[in-house]
């Protein structure tokens, strides 16, 4: 993974197009790279995630080229590359498992990292969720707890608990959430570890219960 961080940090120094169409063989040689490794882990989650199986890497990478149409900032490319491996693919609108590697200059998400959930979900699919975790807050704290190691995201949250929930229920901090997400942050010596693939996968299992939680709620809305 070594040419992936190596990459995304020389672009993040050097984000234009005369750069980029320079290094087109160094940006071709990290791709390879980022969807070898990709492939092997949507194989590594089919074994224990049937729902995600026939996933091919385009159903779950992204393109490079920031789209500029209506942002200030127009350098071109992305400075981070990732993979979201979920069922039916990136576009599905259901929660799966995200897998996100971050240039040094840390622009995007601050750091690289794990994430299993869903996030940017519209009003009526949140309300769906959040009918689920109250009405089962012991199935979803037991989903929490059982990935060790995670935490849930909470930087996305109501001020108060919703209007149609009671202020003193047991999971109210987890009713004001819109994304419901876990993660996990990494380090560049994580990344690089001769067992990455391994690692990951097994941190995404401890994640599954938390997926189909989430994915449960999402499908049950018509």
């Amino acid at each position: 993974m070594k040419i992936v961080l190596d990459f995304i940090n020389q672009l993040s120094l050097n984000n234009n197009k005369e750069w980029f169409d320079k290094n087109k063989s160094f940006y071709q040689e990290a791709k390879d790279c980022f969807e070898t490794f990709t492939q092997q882990l949507i194989a590594n989650i089919e074994t224990f995630d049937p729902t995600i199986r026939g996933l091919q890497v385009k159903d779950c990478t992204y393109r490079i080229y920031r789209d500029l149409r209506f942002s200030k900032d127009k350098t071109p490319y992305k400075t981070h590359i990732g993979a979201y491996i979920c069922p039916n693919g990136k576009k599905s609108g259901l929660g799966g498992y995200y897998f996100h590697l971050e240039a040094q200059s840390k622009q995007y998400l601050s750091s690289h990292l794990l994430a299993s959930g869903a996030v940017c979900l519209p009003n009526n699919i949140i309300n769906s969720i959040r009918e689920d975790v109250f009405s089962l807050p012991n199935e979803f704290q037991s989903c929490i707890s059982n990935a060790k190691g995670w935490e849930i995201d909470t930087e996305n949250k109501m001020k108060t608990v919703p209007k149609q929930f009671p202020k003193d229920a047991i999971n109210a901090e987890y009713l004001k959430l819109k994304d419901f997400i876990l993660s996990k942050k990494l380090n560049d010596s994580y990344v690089l570890s001769d067992n990455l693939l391994e690692r990951v996968t097994q941190e995404f299992e401890k994640t599954m219960k938390f997926k189909e939680f989430i994915n449960r709620a999402i499908q049950a809305v018509d």
